[in-house]
């Protein structure tokens, strides 16, 4: 990954900047099933089948299909596709973080993909954070709006994705193991997590997590947001920081967690006189009460500025790792010592932005926004506390 695609005002640091791609590039789909597929001792089978379902759908379905090259045939649901990607396998583009008649679509064409496999076939499912939104089977009486209702809720009121996905589950006949269920085929789920705690049941909605289906399924976390952190931690030593994870875990509202983690940063710079970078990852959730535009990534970085004003020589990035921080077109942000005063210059208060929900436009007019891209990639987030 090209570290300059992290670049904004603030973040210049070639070194830093080389810190976020090394923790992209470690947890990157394809490189993940490869590495799974090319030891792994498959079952006896006379077929094989592939679906991927999640954001990274494409690069996860792509990378099986280039290991199993006899592969009989193949579909991929996912948010964002590339062009080209139908000549390998059937596309459907869906709908995300709220489903929409395209994941009724999408639900419908993975029921019936897997419903005419037989017991000599293995479906491989490739599975990413994003499915639970992405593919949709409403349970009888349960309409899609009934869904789109009490997933909007669940979003605005700060909901975790524990617990937004345990309604999902009670409303949709596909998650919870509806897919694993709804063929007679062996199934191997490969699972990139995007869930803290790695619960299966979560991730996804856990479309094969079903235990009275007994050997036939077996489902493998393949990668994780604790990769994406050591590999952080390794490049940040070989670029001279001291550095620590101090979680993968990090939870609770986006405006508290920044705060704190702003603190730490600001006493970590008056203890330490070499360069450091602290690592977490996790995901923290944004209670709405305004009407402004951001994401979870976008707010904590927003509630460490003031804290952070006139502190020399540290920054703090909070980045989702899938490039898709909210309904944005931003991944995160990054602030420091002089966020502040560069903003008041502009007639701009981090308060003021904090209070409505609106840090978008805030590291907007600052040039501030991370915008690496989609990154195919989708383990949860990353923040990063540098002392320079």
């Amino acid at each position: 990954m090209d570290a300059n695609r992290f670049r904004t005002h603030t973040l210049q640091d070639r070194r830093v900047l080389g810190i976020l791609a090394a923790a992209l590039e470690a947890v990157e789909p394809g490189k993940i099933v490869r590495d799974f597929l090319t030891t792994a001792a498959l079952p006896p089978h006379k077929r094989i089948y592939l679906l991927g379902i999640g954001k990274a759908a494409e690069p996860m379905t792509l990378a099986a299909a280039g290991i199993l090259t006899h592969f009989t045939d193949a579909l991929i649901i996912t948010k964002h596709a590339s062009p080209g990607t139908s000549e390998r396998a059937a596309v459907i583009e869906s709908g995300h973080p709220v489903p929409d008649a395209r994941s009724l679509a999408a639900g419908r064409a993975a029921l019936e993909f897997v419903s005419r496999l037989n017991e000599d076939d293995l479906l491989i499912c490739l599975i990413s954070g994003g499915g639970s939104a992405l593919v949709a089977a409403p349970r009888d009486g349960v309409a899609l709006e009934d869904i789109q209702s009490a997933t909007s809720s669940l979003l605005a009121s700060g909901a975790t994705i524990h617990e937004i996905n345990i309604i999902r589950r009670q409303l949709d006949r596909i998650k919870g193991g509806g897919l694993a269920r709804a063929t007679k085929a062996q199934v191997i789920s490969l699972i990139l997590s995007d869930v803290i705690g790695n619960s299966l049941e979560t991730i996804a909605s856990g479309l094969t997590i079903d235990s009275s289906l007994g050997t036939r399924v077996q489902n493998f976390i393949v990668g994780d947001i604790r990769i994406a952190a050591q590999a952080a931690r390794k490049q940040a030593e070989a670029n001279g920081f001291h550095s620590e994870i101090l979680s993968a875990e990090i939870q609770g509202e986006a405006r508290v967690i920044g705060l704190q983690f702003a603190k730490q940063l600001k006493e970590e710079r008056r203890k330490r006189l070499n360069s450091f970078c602290l690592i977490a990852g996790g995901e923290t959730t944004v209670t709405i009460k305004g009407n402004g535009k951001g994401g979870r990534n976008q707010e904590l970085a927003l509630a460490a500025v003031d804290e952070l004003s006139g502190v020399e020589n540290v920054l703090l990035i909070s980045l989702a790792t899938d490039g898709d921080d909210g309904p944005t077109d931003a991944a995160g942000a990054a602030a420091n010592g002089e966020s502040r005063q560069r903003a008041e210059r502009l007639g701009m208060f981090a308060a003021d932005h904090l209070s409505r929900n609106d840090a978008y436009p805030f590291f907007e007019s600052l040039s501030d926004l991370l915008k690496p891209g989609y990154s195919g990639t989708n383990v949860n987030d990353l923040i990063l506390l540098i002392g320079l």
